[in-house]
């Protein structure tokens, strides 16, 4: 069965518009993710990101002092309100690929999570739970009473412990590369030796008597995450009462098994897995990945049982 039909088997089906932009995807974006190297993604993503004006644009970017730090913020385009929430160590400009796409619909929100970019955080600790509450005043400091939410890797996790911590400021919500704890039974193996042997080799620096850098105490709180967070349960993940979209990749960095957990922990929720994709579905499928995580927003949930699962 060709690669396409067998993650087409994966998608808990939604309505029959959404369907059909799921298929149409995934028949037309396979050619071109399968077409070009994962080496190649990575050079034209980080050209991207060198070059845009996201993340830097002084007549969109503003800062909002809340929970005692400056948070900063750019907001694009006008209607509902949509918020973007970024990964470990990323900021704004992760989502060039999607901000000029969802802007001609929505008013688009994105900001620097605390510790991030722009958004200095002077404090030692970090964690999950800190940056979801920042979102949620944030939104409230915009005046938003609730948004869709789109989140990648860690900006997933947030996104989730945002939906579960203030449901009020969340109307739908999807997610891609999130993972609910640090262990190898959400993180591939591999990708958690990498990490935890490079967070060990940052703690004995940081017991030696030389001072350390700003820059090395800023990476360090981030491998901390990677490697001591998050720690959500699957009941906690139950209180989740929005739909959520469930996003990975057949070769991401979280195992394809855990980003099924979270789906099928979910009250409402569909599942996309992406094939020949690694951790950063939206640039592997930018085109497609606009277009689905759109459809879905746009589409109100339907549930499926008994005959429905037919088609």
């Amino acid at each position: 069965m060709p690669a396409y039909l067998l993650c087409f088997k994966f998608l808990c089906r939604p309505a029959p518009t959404l369907r059909a932009v799921f298929f149409l995807g995934l028949l037309l974006g396979c050619g071109r993710a399968f077409a070009q190297s994962p080496a190649a993604k990575e050079a034209a993503y980080e050209r991207l990101q060198k070059t845009t004006t996201y993340g830097r644009d002084a007549k969109a970017g503003k800062f909002y002092r809340l929970r005692g730090f400056g948070m900063y913020c750019e907001v694009y385009g006008a209607g509902p309100p949509l918020l973007l929430i970024h990964g470990n160590g990323s900021s704004i400009s992760a989502f060039a690929k999607q901000i000029p796409y969802f802007a001609k619909t929505y008013r688009v929100i994105v900001a620097d999570s605390r510790g991030h970019g722009k958004s200095v955080n002077r404090i030692d600790s970090l964690s999950y739970e800190m940056m979801a509450d920042d979102y949620a005043a944030l939104l409230t400091a915009l005046h938003v009473d609730s948004a869709r939410v789109l989140g990648w890797s860690d900006g997933g996790i947030n996104g989730l412990l945002l939906a579960i911590r203030h449901p009020e400021k969340v109307k739908m919500l999807a997610v891609t590369g999130a993972n609910l704890r640090p262990d190898t039974t959400a993180v591939e193996p591999d990708v958690l030796r990498r990490v935890t042997r490079t967070y060990t080799k940052f703690n004995a620096l940081f017991k030696q008597p030389q001072p350390k850098t700003p820059l090395d105490s800023l990476v360090h709180k981030y491998f901390r995450l990677l490697v001591e967070q998050p720690h959500i349960s699957r009941a906690a993940l139950h209180q989740i009462a929005v739909p959520t979209l469930v996003i990975g990749g057949d070769h991401d960095v979280i195992r394809p098994a855990h980003t099924l957990e979270i789906f099928a922990s979910l009250r409402q929720a569909y599942l996309w897995i992406l094939p020949n994709s690694g951790h950063s579905t939206l640039v592997a499928y930018a085109e497609e990945f606009n277009k689905t995580v759109d459809a879905f927003f746009k589409t109100p949930y339907r549930k499926i049982e008994d005959r429905a699962r037919e088609f």
